[in-house]
């Protein structure tokens, strides 16, 4: 009876250990976020997922945090509560408001179940003991609460729910775009104080720090996407290689080896899909340097 009882306090007191169906699935949801290429600090040989890769803004520079499951520096302590919170609210299990550089914005309409399969396949990784570097900021965003205050005024949390008359490949295809793939964060241009421009969403960026150019990915045929076809984009995702045979390079690279390449194929599609059914915007930014750069080779 004692031998018994002991048991069952054993078994209340351990955690549940993942299966390996929730590991799966938590690594194909690591994938299409892209974890290892904001998480990682290649340019200066950093550990996997230890975090220090440099994200420079018109704000300063934020530096990404360890989220390996080291307890002391990374996210070993860290109850799945934590976790959701973090993900889906934007606030840190102590309680502070995240700056959107981290995209929880995107990550909120993420599935419970899926945030749940991310942490559970990296709490199955190597831990890393790396302290994580403070943000480099400029003064005036130090002065006052300035992540609270922003979302606040900007922030909608909410998981992302399917649209009834969409097919189940153009829902899939939003889901990994707009949730998992946060891929307006980048794509699309920026008004004041940061907020995204969803007016002209996936639209691309002229200058962006540390980037450079960011490509329109709308359908438009002259400035974004619109001469691609779905296998097009499928081949793009999985090789990097562009409709005219150059190589795709800078971050998108790091994302393609890191990101869409690992996807299954119908996911490849199913982004591609979503992405050709946008309302076309044109770039006029990038229409004018492309009319320039030809006037000058002329």
């Amino acid at each position: 009876m004692k031998s018994l009882l002991t048991a069952l306090l054993l078994s209340v007191a351990l955690p549940l250990q993942a299966s390996e169906a929730q590991l799966e699935r938590g690594r194909q949801v690591f994938n299409a976020a892209s974890c290892a290429v904001c998480h990682t600090d290649k340019e200066n040989d950093g550990e996997p997922l230890a975090g220090g890769y440099a994200l420079k803004t018109d704000f300063g520079t934020f530096y990404s945090p360890n989220i390996t499951p080291d307890p002391e520096t990374g996210i070993g302590n860290w109850s799945d509560e934590d976790f959701i919170r973090a993900m889906q609210k934007g606030i840190s299990p102590e309680g502070e408001h995240y700056f959107p550089s981290f995209p929880y914005t995107a990550y909120t309409k993420m599935h419970r179940e899926d945030v749940l399969a991310l942490k559970a396949y990296l709490f199955s990784l190597q831990p890393v003991k790396k302290a994580n570097r403070e943000h480099d900021l400029a003064f005036y965003v130090t002065l006052v609460p300035s992540a609270r205050i922003w979302q606040s005024a900007y922030f909608k949390p909410g998981e992302f729910t399917d649209i009834p008359a969409k097919s189940a490949e153009w829902n899939r295809g939003a889901y990994l775009v707009e949730a998992m793939g946060h891929c307006t964060e980048c794509h699309t241009p920026r008004k004041a104080l940061g907020v995204l421009d969803q007016d002209r969403a996936f639209a691309g960026v002229q200058k962006m720090i540390g980037v450079g150019t960011v490509p329109n990915i709308t359908p438009d045929r002259k400035t974004g996407i619109g001469r691609w076809s779905v296998d097009d984009l499928v081949y793009y995702f999985e090789t990097g290689t562009t409709l005219s045979g150059d190589s795709s390079g800078g971050k998108m690279a790091s994302i393609i080896d890191n990101s869409l390449s690992l996807l299954s194929s119908s996911d490849r599609k199913a982004i591609a899909v979503y992405l050709l059914s946008q309302e076309p915007i044109e770039n006029r930014i990038a229409k004018k340097k492309k009319k320039r750069e030809k006037e000058e080779f002329e």
